[in-house]
């Protein structure tokens, strides 16, 4: 079990869906930014409110998800 701190869900904040540390940034647009060939930095530049641990728990968590292995959440 993976314990990822900054990533969190609430069912008021962008449906539900995996957010960066409450924000409506999803995993998904990150996983989604990252597949269509932006890095990390450049991700960083256009989001400047993210940190880079964000990004790299981002993908940490997408990859578990595909394993479908058991993840805590942060407290809300």
């Amino acid at each position: 079990m993976e314990y990822l701190d900054r990533i969190t869900r609430q069912s008021g904040v962008m449906g539900g869906k995996a957010c960066i540390r409450n924000m409506r940034v999803t995993v998904g647009m990150i996983v989604s930014q990252i597949g269509r060939g932006h890095t990390i930095d450049e991700l960083l530049v256009d989001y400047p409110y993210l940190e880079r641990e964000d990004i790299l728990q981002a993908l940490r968590y997408a990859a578990l998800q595909t394993e479908e292995r058991e993840v805590v959440f942060a407290s809300a």
